[in-house]
């Protein structure tokens, strides 16, 4: 036979297995690259935590322990500081190797001019966990009790929380909408990318205690919007910014459970009471019917202001 008139290589054709790893662009192709970075992460991951259990240990301090009670924010600070290490360093590996930047995976420096971002998705943050509370507590939800704390106490607390979830905000940032939605997307689409990693980022929190399937669809929700501030400003900054003062309010502010968990050192004796739809129950207010409405705005606005503008360079 004429192996000229055959329409398909075979997988022996040694071309065909080049076409397996590397694409038409002459690059690897996205799956495989994502595969390296996953076990750079996993390897550092486990460098980190057995860093965490000794640095635990040597000031008396039971992980396992810590991790089933209330969350605090000298052990939130270490925990997603060394949680960060593991994602952010495998990224650098690989933009060594792919000569890229941080910033083409979402990170410029914060002061490069997307950086302002952070600032601005700060005040959204805060902003929109304000309009949950206060709607909540419209239909009389929630009361903000008496202070919990008093004096230095409140700064202290306060800024240490904060400091704890600008780095959840990085961490958590960089690990669905940074390298990993950037690969991704260069092999299935921004959009595709994006609805599954943020069902993987609302699955994740099923783990937390006394989180719900409610919880972790809104969680996808905010995921998804995200997303669109990634698409829609060309970097993370925004989404980190939001996702911190979100956290912060909602868990030293107005002291209420975060996807389900409850923090030491929050400014009041608050309480929520009513129905599950309306409180979120157990998970806390992103469980809430007002979380959702809240959400959905917020999209539908930062969609007429920032629809205009240049996307990320993603596919």
């Amino acid at each position: 036979m004429n192996t000229s008139t055959v329409p398909y290589a075979t997988l022996s054709d040694p071309t065909t297995l080049t076409r397996l790893f590397i694409s038409r662009m002459g690059e690897v192709r996205a799956l495989w690259r994502l595969m390296v970075y996953m076990a750079f992460v996993v390897l550092l991951a486990f460098i980190s935590n057995r860093v965490g259990v000794a640095v635990a240990a040597h000031y008396g301090v039971n992980p396992a322990a810590a991790a089933a009670g209330p969350i605090r924010p000298g052990f939130q600070i270490v925990g997603e500081t060394l949680s960060l290490f593991a994602v952010l360093v495998p990224a650098l590996i690989m933009g060594r190797l792919e000569r890229r930047r941080l910033a083409e995976y979402g990170l410029p420096p914060l002061r490069a001019p997307g950086g302002k971002q952070f600032f601005i998705g700060s005040a959204w943050g805060l902003l929109l966990i304000s309009a949950v509370i206060g709607g909540i507590a419209l239909f009389r939800g929630y009361d903000f009790g008496g202070l919990a704390l008093s004096g230095p106490a409140i700064a202290e607390y306060g800024l240490a929380w904060l400091v704890g979830f600008v780095l959840v905000g990085l961490f958590e940032e960089f690990t669905f909408r940074g390298y990993t939605q950037f690969t991704l997307a260069s092999g299935i689409g921004f959009w595709p990318s994006a609805i599954l990693l943020s069902a993987a980022f609302g699955a994740g929190h099923l783990f937390n205690p006394g989180e719900g399937v409610v919880g972790a669809l809104q969680v996808f929700q905010v995921a998804m919007f995200f997303c669109l501030t990634l698409r829609l400003t060309g970097n993370l900054w925004f989404a980190i910014g939001a996702h911190a003062t979100f956290d912060w309010g909602e868990t030293f502010l107005y002291s209420v459970p975060n996807s389900g968990l409850v923090a030491t050192g929050h400014l009041s004796a608050s309480s929520l009471h009513g129905a599950r739809w309306l409180t979120g129950g157990t998970v806390g207010p992103e469980g809430s019917v007002i979380c959702f409405v809240c959400v959905f705005l917020a999209i539908l606005l930062f969609a007429w202001m920032y629809g205009g503008r240049r996307t990320a360079g993603t596919n």
